[in-house]
């Protein structure tokens, strides 16, 4: 634990050439090539489950409760439908977004990061209360991802379409695990043009 990064690495690849380790064990591949580390990130994100790149300093030793490393995820841009929102119709704060499924049902699969002034009066402008009826109606959506912790949500009506930045890391019911960044609106996209749940660049958060 006391050696630096590089001897630890060295270690752990002799004990896989030596032992001849094959599934499940799996040694995770190492760079310090920048371009190469670059290219992974753009095509191995495209692997369910892999989130992006965790970088860590080459001297650094191994110290216990303490994380040195840099996490670099990779985030694609795609669209969704915003169905409800924390805060108020003139002034939201947080968008509740979907998805619908195959059958046209309207599945939750995310929510954005706090919305910025500028932003929050953006959509406010669009947004209209609910009718009854809503696919939402008695949902209730975790604060954050695991939280038992519920938002306080408004439902609205589920025809404005938002561009939100969000990384791979997705959990087994397709919902994505981080908060997704709000981008702009897209009232030039209609609903049928939005990826289905299960689709899209954001696959299994879609």
């Amino acid at each position: 634990m006391t050696r630096p990064y590089t001897e630890r690495r060295a270690l752990l690849e002799n004990l896989f050439s030596e032992h001849a380790l094959t599934a499940p064990w799996t040694l995770c591949p190492m760079t310090t090539d920048l371009a190469e580390a670059r290219e992974w990130l753009e095509s191995w994100t495209d692997v369910s489950g892999v989130e992006g790149l965790v970088i860590k300093p080459l001297n650094s030793r191994y110290l216990t409760g303490y994380r040195g490393w840099t996490k670099i995820r990779r985030r694609d841009t795609t669209e969704m439908i915003v169905g409800a929102i924390t805060g108020t119709l003139t002034r939201p704060q947080i968008l509740v977004l979907g998805r619908h499924d195959q059958n046209g049902r309207l599945r939750a699969v995310g929510r954005t990061v706090p919305l910025r002034p500028d932003a929050a009066r953006q959509v406010a402008e669009h947004l209209t209360v609910a009718a009854p009826g809503h696919p939402w109606e008695g949902v209730r959506f975790s604060a954050t991802w695991g939280s038992r912790d519920v938002l306080d949500t408004t439902l609205v009506h589920p025809t404005l379409v938002a561009e939100v930045s969000a990384d791979r890391a997705i959990d087994h019911g397709g919902i994505s695990r981080h908060p997704l960044r709000f981008q702009r609106l897209r009232l030039d996209v209609g609903l049928e043009d939005v990826p289905r749940f299960g689709q899209g660049p954001t696959a299994a958060a879609g």
